[in-house]
This record gives C-alpha cells, sequence and structure tokens, in this order.
C-alpha cells in the first residue's frame, strides 16, 4: 500500500490504550489513522475530513456506538466495523441493524482486526479517490502526500516539521503531550532515543512559523496548558 492509496481509517474508542495501540498498529501497516476519544469528538472529525472506514466502540459514555452508527448511517456510507465488550448474538444482530458493515466483539488479535478492514476496504467501490485536506485558514496540508501550500505556493518543511505535521494531522483537536510527542518523533525518525524535550518546544516554534499569520498568537497549532499541543483545523 503506497502513500497515495493508503486508506484513512478512524478510530472511535473512550480507552486511549486501545487507542494508542490501535492506531500505531494500523499505521505500521501503512494506514492513514486517526484517533477519537468519544462520539463528540469523532463528529468533529467527520465535519472536518473523509474517512474510508471507521472503527468504532459500542460501548462509550455518552452517546454510544450503535446510536452514533445510525445518526452516520442517515447522512454517509463509510464502512463501520464495529468494536464491544459485549458477544452475544443479540448485540451483534442490533450492530448489524444499525447499519454496521461488520462486528467483532473484545477481546480480539489486532491481526483478526486488519484482516477484517481488508475484507471491509476490497468491498468498497474504489472509482473516485478524493483528496484529503486540511485546511488552516490560508494554508491547506495534504495528508496524503505530507505536502503543505499557502495558496498556490508550495511550503518546504524539514524532515522533523514534516513528521510533527503528520503526527498532529493524524490527530487533530486531541491535545498531545510533550512525552507522547517525543516518543512518536522518535519512531518517525526511527531511532530509539527520544527526542528532548526543549527540541521539541523549538520544532512547534518553527513549525508555527510556517502555519501561522502571528505564530506569537497562533489560532491553528495551539497550547493547550497543562497538557501539550493540539492542531486545530477550521
Amino acid at each position: 500500500m503506497t502513500a497515495d492509496t493508503a486508506a484513512h481509517i478512524l478510530i472511535v474508542d473512550d480507552d486511549a490504550r486501545i487507542r494508542t495501540l490501535l492506531q500505531r498498529f494500523l499505521q505500521a501497516r501503512g494506514f492513514w489513522v486517526s484517533a477519537a476519544r468519544d462520539a463528540g469528538h469523532a463528529r468533529r472529525l467527520l465535519a472536518g475530513l473523509d474517512f474510508d472506514l471507521i472503527v468504532l466502540d459500542v460501548m462509550m459514555p455518552g452517546e454510544d456506538g450503535l446510536t452514533l452508527t445510525r445518526a452516520l448511517r442517515a447522512t454517509r456510507e463509510v464502512p463501520i466495523l464495529l468494536l464491544t465488550a459485549r458477544g452475544e448474538t443479540d448485540a451483534r444482530i442490533a450492530g448489524l441493524e444499525a447499519g454496521a458493515d461488520d462486528y467483532l466483539p473484545k477481546p480480539f488479535d489486532p491481526k483478526e482486526l486488519l484482516l477484517r478492514i481488508n475484507a471491509i476496504l476490497r468491498r468498497v467501490p474504489q472509482e473516485v479517490v478524493l483528496p484529503k485536506l486540511m485546511h488552516l485558514g490560508p494554508v491547506r496540508y495534504d495528508l496524503e502526500r505530507g505536502e503543505l501550500w499557502r495558496g498556490p505556493e508550495p511550503v518546504r518543511l524539514t524532515i522533523t516539521e514534516a513528521a510533527l505535521l503528520r503526527i498532529f494531522a493524524a490527530r487533530p483537536g486531541e491535545p498531545l503531550t510533550r512525552a507522547q510527542l517525543m516518543e512518536d518523533l522518535g519512531a518517525n525518525r526511527g531511532v530509539a532515543e527520544p527526542m528532548q524535550e526543549r527540541a521539541v518546544d523549538v520544532q512547534i516554534t518553527r513549525l508555527r512559523r510556517k502555519l501561522e499569520d502571528d505564530p506569537r498568537q497562533p489560532r491553528y497549532l495551539q497550547t493547550v496548558r497543562g497538557e501539550g499541543y493540539m492542531l486545530v483545523p477550521d
């Protein structure tokens, strides 16, 4: 699977450990992956991005996965794979009746999830490939190509800046701690030694200069007090 053809998957689960595990597992196998912590967060991501498949937990606080599935089915054709701790026949039927394409009870082997995802994607027509763009005011970011543009002009990114923007773009609207960014940047660079916190701050400052009209008052790459940094697209 190449960068130009990789499917973009949305993981929706209130368990941060499962979100992180699945995101890293699927990214390592060539997918673009975004993550949402609940239905409300998922709705915000869906308002600005197109996804090829949604992996959705059923048992979540607030709006549950079945309710969200029914709502999405009223307006979208995106495939949905439900995850739940309930494996009873009635629960599976309820999920399928809500409009899900498949159903996988927890606990599960990530390899089985991968097989099911690939099986669903093979059934989806691939006649039209829409560009996956993220807009940040006059700046736009092509998630598939990893390219940043300001109007008609390309914006040059260093290797580290490009890796940092990929990390943020996969989890828009979600605060990322320095520790998370250091670990993810280390994985992107293919080294075991994590980047230092000060180096992360320096890279954030440099990236803001390319994203923001006023880097001293960032609108898109925000600082979240006590938590870290967060990308907030239009």
